[in-house]
């Protein structure tokens, strides 16, 4: 699973690429972290000068991954949409390269731990194993995982987290995929019932255990489950194969259109089940 955005030369395609297109991953500097902060700084100095006070930002915290197991662009697209999302949260970059580190404190300021797309998972694996223990243990004491293409493949066990009430395989493997290679596509799903199109760059299908507490959001043409919401410990757990936070810029830089447009509707209902359980 490699994503054109992180291509690796890799004879090997099993579970290469997961992410989106155009752009190559690098890690987040350190000179960017500060220039990044020295602006925040200079804007709220701004803030300051034209209002006695400011209101403090009491939105729910979402921690989303940035670093070399993600896509250049990918987590800013799934902060994107969490910021969006009807439950709006103010979203924190974490990572090894980051002013936030992916701590046990850390994951217990926040209500959502994002991991979004990136290269290949054994690769990405090889750097996050060192979380798994403290993420693992945040979700199961009530945390909110979600998990986008590389970070779905991530949620399953072989390699990754094992959050999922099964495991994960590759969908363009799977027999009657309508996709058989791992270049940026658009692939039709059926969610909630209803006919969608999603981009779409060799993400999972999920396969659940026997009477698993888990709810099928979306399924691909073949009837395989493309987006999950799972019950873990005492949290939750929201993952997709396609990418609901692709934007039209990575649609356009693939040469790509949605028939059904590009919006953001399906990312935030897979937020939202997440986070928000039935009753």
């Amino acid at each position: 699973m490699t994503c054109s955005r992180c291509r690796q030369p890799s004879p090997a395609r099993r579970r290469q690429s997961a992410g989106n297109p155009g752009l190559r991953a690098r890690p987040v500097t350190r000179r960017e972290v500060f220039a990044a902060a020295a602006a925040v700084g200079v804007l709220t100095a701004v803030t300051a000068c034209g209002s006695r006070s400011s209101k403090p930002d009491t939105r729910p915290v979402a921690l989303v991954y940035r670093g070399r197991a993600s896509c250049s662009g990918c987590s800013q697209a799934v902060a994107t949409l969490l910021e969006n999302a009807p439950t709006s949260f103010r979203t924190v970059f974490c990572g090894p390269d980051e002013d936030v580190r992916i701590t046990r404190d850390a994951l217990a300021t926040a209500t959502v731990y994002a991991q979004p797309g990136g290269g290949g998972v054994d690769q990405a694996w090889r750097r996050l194993r060192l979380y798994a223990k403290d993420i693992q243990d945040w979700v199961n004491g009530g945390g909110h995982y979600l998990g986008f293409c590389l970070g779905a493949y991530l949620a399953g066990a072989t390699p990754g987290f094992a959050l999922l009430p099964g495991d994960t395989h590759e969908y363009i493997d799977t027999r009657g995929a309508t996709v058989d290679s791992t270049d940026d596509t658009v692939v039709p799903v059926r969610w909630r019932g209803q006919p969608r199109h999603m981009f779409f760059q060799d993400g999972p299908v999920f396969r659940l255990n026997a009477g698993a507490a888990a709810t099928v959001l979306a399924s691909y043409d073949t009837g395989e489950p493309a987006a999950v919401v799972a019950r873990c410990g005492a949290g939750r757990v929201g993952v997709v194969g396609p990418h609901p936070e692709a934007d039209q810029s990575w649609y356009a830089s693939s040469g790509l259109t949605n028939p059904d447009g590009v919006r953001p509707d399906l990312g935030y209902d897979l937020i939202e089940s997440t986070i928000h359980p039935p009753s």
